[in-house]
C-alpha cells in the first residue's frame, strides 16, 4: 500500500526560565508564557505547550511546533520563521535542548498504524513522551529479513497497548541521533510498562543511545492549567 502523505517537519524546543522571567509578577509570567505559543503558532502550522517542571531539573517548558514539508525549502523558511518568533523572548528562555526530523512512512510497516500520532491535530493528549534515538552499526550490518523480524516483534507489543500513540522522526544525517520518538498516553504508569516489554525484546541489543528522555504536561495557554507558569 502506498502512502502518499506529505512529509511534516517537526521540532522539539525544550527551554529554561532565566532569572528574569522569574522576576516578573505571577500573572506576568504567565502572560509571558501564553504570547511565547501564539507567536510559535504564527509560523507553525501547529504549536502546543509542555510543562517539564518539576519532572526534570534541567528545564521548565517544551514547545512542539510542526509544519508540512512538501518541498526542500520549507527548513529554511521555517527555522528562519521560528528564530524570529521567538527572538523577543529570549530574555525569559534559555534554549536546553534541540531535536528535530521529518516523518515519512515506515520501511517496517505498509499500512498507517491507527496508534500514529496525527502532529498536526489540535487533540493532544495529557502527556507527551519525547527522546532522541540511534541504533547501533551492528544493527544496519544485520540483513532486512532479520531486522523485520526484530521489528515485528516490537510492533506486535505495541498493538497491545492501544491507548498509546506514537509518532517517529528521521534526522538521520541531520542531529547527532538517528530519529527522535514520541508518544502520547493519557497513563504514565501504563506508558512505562510498555517501555520496559520492548526493552526486553532481542531488537534492545542494537540500541546505541535513547536519552534523554523528556516528559512532558501538556499546557494549553488558553486553560486555567496554563497558570503554572505563573505560580
Amino acid at each position: 500500500m502506498s502512502d502518499d502523505r506529505c512529509a511534516t517537519l517537526n521540532h522539539f524546543g525544550v527551554y529554561r526560565y532565566t532569572a528574569e522571567f522569574w522576576s516578573l509578577p505571577a500573572d506576568r509570567r504567565a502572560a509571558v508564557y501564553a504570547d511565547l505559543i501564539s507567536a510559535v503558532r504564527t509560523v507553525a502550522q501547529a504549536a502546543h505547550g509542555y510543562q517539564l517542571t518539576p519532572m526534570e531539573a534541567a528545564a521548565d517548558v517544551m514547545i512542539w511546533s510542526v509544519c508540512e514539508a512538501p518541498t526542500p525549502d520549507v527548513p529554511t523558511r521555517f527555522f528562519a520563521d521560528l528564530t524570529r518568533a521567538l527572538s523577543p523572548f529570549r530574555s525569559f528562555i534559555e534554549p536546553r535542548d534541540s531535536l528535530w526530523g521529518f516523518t515519512r512512512p515506515s520501511q517496517y510497516s505498509k499500512a498507517r498504524s491507527a496508534q500514529e500520532v496525527d502532529p498536526l491535530t489540535d487533540e493532544r493528549s495529557p502527556y507527551l513522551i519525547m527522546y532522541p534515538f540511534t541504533k547501533t552499526a551492528e544493527w544496519y550490518l544485520l540483513g532486512a529479513e532479520t531486522r523485520q523480524g526484530m521489528m515485528n516483534e516490537h510492533i506486535r507489543i505495541g498493538k497491545q497497548y492501544t491507548e498509546i500513540t506514537q509518532l517517529l522522526l528521521y534526522s538521520v544525517g541531520l542531529q547527532d541521533q538517528e530519529f527522535v520518538v514520541v508518544y502520547e498516553t493519557e497513563d504514565l504508569a501504563v506508558f512505562s510498562q510498555l517501555v520496559k516489554e520492548l526493552r526486553e525484546t532481542e531488537a534492545r541489543r542494537f540500541t546505541k543511545c535513547d536519552t534523554p528522555v523528556h516528559t512532558g504536561l501538556l499546557c494549553p495557554p488558553d486553560t486555567i492549567e496554563s497558570v503554572w507558569a505563573g505560580c
